[in-house]
């Protein structure tokens, strides 16, 4: 099938008329009753019957016809799309973010590159860190920003961003809502809820937990999940103080010194990088993460905070 022969069908099936359809696509009557007979032959079947100055759509033809429409519209979408890419007039950018990696956090320095990547085009999207690093090596988007990952493969080239502290996100109703700060001692009486695969639980549990293990209530593999139950008042999570997260829910420092965790940037080593891409690993490397960074939370706990000037990468 070509995509000419679609295009005569299609003008045929709108003018009901092979004079008009062949006017309208600028060639010769004969030129597009052989292309659409060729049509017919490779989907097995006639598309339009014709009886002298009849001319109307078979049950094929009907069936077919907005198939082909779709067909012949996504064909001339990419070609247009080609044709953008080679003037420059579109820069797509693929970002990965971990799923407690506030979007927020992105936001200047997509800002900044629109500036001077003209057709900056992004596209943003979450998954766990391991299946971001897969998404970078099978091309499918062009940089990621992670927290704490094991068994990096040397095609990645990775750089540290910042460093952020893990709070404690719970309801206002919570018992503990209204400390200015949660101890250690606090967190070992109360209820928390587990982030199935979370990364730094490892660290939690030997800076916090080193004798006995927590009192775990639910669990789930999505923040989002976990927040709910935390705005219901099933418990605490303990989480990065930039995760995206519910208005209904409020973040709590905590006490000594709190678990933390390196944000960091990653992209295949040794790719070429596209104008896109070049200009947002340069913007993201030398940012002063040490200013204040947009906080999602709109509790008085959360308003405000930004990451301490010796927590900014190096």
């Amino acid at each position: 099938m070509e995509l000419h022969q679609v295009r005569y069908f299609l003008a045929v099936a709108a003018t009901l008329n092979f004079t008009r359809a062949a006017e309208q696509c600028n060639v010769t009557q004969p030129a597009l009753t052989k292309g659409v007979q060729k049509l017919e032959r490779e989907l097995g079947g006639q598309l339009i019957y014709r009886e002298r100055q009849l001319t109307q759509l078979t049950d094929l033809g009907k069936e077919v016809l907005p198939m082909l429409e779709r067909t012949l519209a996504s064909a001339e979408a990419v070609r247009r799309r080609a044709q953008e890419f080679q003037r420059k007039e579109v820069a797509p950018l693929k970002i990965g973010l971990a799923p407690s990696i506030s979007a927020s956090l992105v936001l200047d320095p997509i800002a900044e590159i629109a500036k001077f990547v003209p057709g900056l085009q992004v596209e943003l999207r979450e998954g766990a860190a391991e299946k971001l690093v897969d998404l970078l090596l099978e091309g499918e988007i062009n940089a990621a920003m992670v927290g704490d990952v094991q068994d990096i493969p040397d095609r990645i080239d990775g750089w540290s961003l910042f460093e952020e502290r893990y709070v404690a996100v719970l309801a206002p109703t919570h018992q503990l809502a209204n400390r200015p700060s949660i101890g250690i001692d606090d967190l070992r009486e109360t209820i928390l809820l587990e982030r199935t695969g979370c990364d730094v639980a490892p660290k939690i549990q030997r800076s916090y937990f080193p004798e006995e293990p927590p009192h775990l209530g639910h669990c789930s593999g999505h923040d989002l999940h976990l927040q709910h139950m935390a705005a219901a008042g099933f418990g605490v999570i303990l989480a990065p103080e930039h995760m995206p997260r519910l208005p209904a829910l409020k973040t709590i420092p905590l006490e000594g010194d709190p678990v933390s965790r390196q944000v960091r940037l990653l992209a295949v080593q040794g790719r070429r990088y596209s104008p896109a891409l070049d200009a947002f690993v340069k913007v993201a490397r030398l940012r002063d993460w040490s200013v204040e960074i947009p906080d999602p939370g709109n509790d008085t706990h959360a308003a405000g905070q930004s990451l301490p000037a010796n927590r900014s990468a190096a």
